[in-house]
């Protein structure tokens, strides 16, 4: 670890993404100090497919380099150490915690490989890093901003490990706004009042969605009080639930869950005026493209997974057994039913407000207040 290393011998990082979409979010603020640190190395950012939805038009980074491999196990991890090797990088940069990215690096032999001494794999790394102490109680974004901090004080030994405000923003060009706004059209959105976003699944946990019919009721709500025209996102797997949400709403939505992919949804959401969600990776995305979003938490923990930006508001009523981090909640899912669809209105109401809205629907949002 105490082996300083050289700037200007650093041409070409490799810099292996985190796995999911609200982490790959939570990783921006990481790639910019990176970014800042080595700023004339060409920077690669290995990935999954749907991440290029989050990186598209990127500033911080070079370029993608995406995993389309269907395989698993053994043959990945040497396919992807032959793509690494042939590109001949100096520096690996390791997000993940998980054994698999030190071993391509290692098989792939990038000189420097930085990461968290996780899994057994501190012996693959050449600046094996010790998991913070404060990791438990402190936002994710803080945890990867740690490797770039440990990668400076390497380089120059000038880090204080303690940057500056964490820049989460991400760009959605106009291009890409007047597709959403076309797509929002035809599916019989009126661009002239708050357009609010729901997305009522988790892929990954039953456990963090809010129920069905309190979306529904909240929909509706937003509907008939608020003049809202509301549209359902989400990911394929996440139809059945959008679907529960429509079938329970007396007005009828737009259902675009399934029918986007991950960078038409960052653009939907960039248009949209609020997105109502669970802790899911839209969340964060939405939080990047400047949309206001309103988060319902229940088994896990805001402290370290909220959307880090002054647009996101968190709707909570822990009880005791919160977080658990549970993907199915063993016993009655309190933490989630007890939040009313009236409380999250409220909010909602309130979000609206602070976006800004037109002369008409501000008169809209004061009558349902």
């Amino acid at each position: 670890m105490s082996r300083r290393l050289q700037p200007e011998k650093i041409k070409r990082v490799i810099v292996r993404g985190a796995n999911w979409v609200g982490d790959s979010v939570m990783t921006v603020p990481a790639l910019r100090e990176l970014r800042r640190a080595l700023p004339g190395a060409h920077v690669t950012l290995a990935t999954r497919a749907w991440a290029e939805g989050i990186f598209e038009g990127a500033d911080f980074i070079d370029d993608l380099l995406i995993n389309k491999r269907e395989t698993r196990g053994a043959g990945m991890v040497r396919g992807e150490a032959r793509e690494w090797r042939a590109r001949r990088f100096d520096l690996a940069v390791l997000f993940p915690n998980a054994f698999a990215p030190a071993l391509v690096a290692a098989l792939a032999r990038v000189p420097v490989r930085l990461g968290y001494a996780t899994q057994g794999r501190g012996l693959l790394l050449t600046h094996p890093l010790r998991v913070p102490v404060w990791r438990a109680g402190r936002h994710e974004v803080y945890y990867y901003l740690n490797i770039v901090a440990e990668l400076e004080r390497l380089l120059d030994g000038s880090s204080s490990n303690e940057p500056g405000e964490p820049r989460i923003s991400l760009e959605v060009s106009e291009r890409r706004q007047d597709f959403a706004r076309g797509l929002l059209r035809e599916h019989g959105a009126r661009l002239e009042r708050p357009l609010v976003a729901l997305c009522p699944g988790s892929t990954n946990s039953r456990a963090k969605r809010w129920p069905a019919e309190r979306f529904a009721a909240l929909a509706d709500m937003l509907v008939e009080r608020a003049g809202a025209d509301v549209f359902l996102v989400g990911a394929g797997e996440e139809l059945d639930v959008s679907l529960e949400v429509a079938r329970g709403m007396r007005n009828r939505p737009a259902v675009l869950t399934g029918r986007t992919d991950l960078a038409q949804t960052a653009a939907l959401l960039s248009v949209a005026d609020l997105l109502v969600t669970n802790d899911t990776g839209p969340a964060h995305v939405a939080a990047a493209v400047g949309c206001p979003v309103v988060v319902i938490f229940g088994p896990t923990n805001p402290a370290t997974t909220r959307p880090l930006s002054p647009l996101a508001e968190v709707v909570r009523r822990p009880p005791d057994c919160a977080p658990c981090m549970l993907r199915d909640c063993p016993i009655d899912h309190r933490c989630m039913t007890a939040i009313t669809a009236e409380e999250v209105f409220g909010r909602s109401l309130a979000a609206l407000g602070a976006r800004g809205v037109s002369r008409d629907s501000r008169r809209k949002l004061e009558v349902a207040r």
